[in-house]
């Protein structure tokens, strides 16, 4: 299987504007977020989705290679989808990668162009085990219920399952909950048109792309991660990521 990797980076950001290009020690994060993609054994090519020349010129400088895409993308599933179109190869499919983690785990990549190749899962994606109350009922961890065969049934910011007949405080003990990873790989021809799908009532309601491609009938597989990366969307925890390297 010919997989591209796809690192999508805006300049622009609310609360970190330029982040893309904030130096850990002497490095650019987007050059740190490439050089982890770097090590995983199942990319055959990676590129930078930009929109922003200050951007791709840094890429360019570190020897990596960036494509110049539209600023008006909603998501980083939309950037990627341009991203392939602009390639000269053809690829059967498209990992997504965070642009803002620096600390990204090269297995984890492996292991979603792994579920597509031998599950013939359409969509690919991580979750990692919760086990935490507070993370468990915190509306901006997305958490994820499965089937058997680690097809994704449904995500959601509330805590799911409900555990009928049990405290709230005793929920971790009656289910294993799942916590969504936001990492997503994609055979290339449902790429194509799962980014012109209109958005749907679920994902309007929780405000999460992936619902719009459950409510579609696409198939999400479901892989299970032991290892958490570390995002950077202030200027905080830039810090701590500078502590890590």
């Amino acid at each position: 299987m010919n997989i591209l990797g796809v690192i999508p980076a805006r300049f622009a950001s609310s609360r970190f504007p330029g982040k893309p290009l904030a130096d850990i020690k002497g490095k650019p994060m987007i050059q740190r977020v490439y050089a982890q993609c770097q090590q995983a054994h199942s990319l055959n090519k990676i590129v930078v989705a930009t929109d922003d020349l200050r951007i791709f010129e840094a890429v360019l400088a570190f020897g990596g290679e960036a494509v110049m895409t539209s600023a008006d993308h909603q998501s980083g599933t939309d950037r990627c989808r341009e991203a392939l179109q602009k390639q000269n190869s053809v690829f059967d499919a498209v990992v997504n990668i965070q642009g803002d983690e620096p600390t990204i785990h090269p297995e984890q990549i492996d292991q979603l162009a792994e579920l597509l190749q031998k599950q013939k899962f359409e969509i690919a994606t991580l979750a990692h085990p919760v086990s935490d109350e507070t993370e468990l009922f915190n509306p901006n961890v997305v958490k994820v219920v499965c089937s058997e065969q680690g097809k994704a049934l449904y995500f959601s910011r509330s805590p799911i399952p409900y555990v009928r007949g049990a405290a709230e405080a005793d929920w971790l003990k009656h289910f294993h909950y799942l916590r969504h990873v936001g990492m997503y790989a994609y055979l290339t021809p449902v790429l194509e048109q799962i980014a012109g799908l209109a958005l749907s009532p679920l994902e309007k309601a929780e405000s999460l792309e992936q619902l719009r491609w459950l409510e579609n009938g696409y198939n999400i597989g479901v892989g299970i991660t032991h290892q958490l990366n570390t995002g950077v969307d202030t200027p905080e925890d830039l810090e701590k990521i500078r502590n890590f390297f």
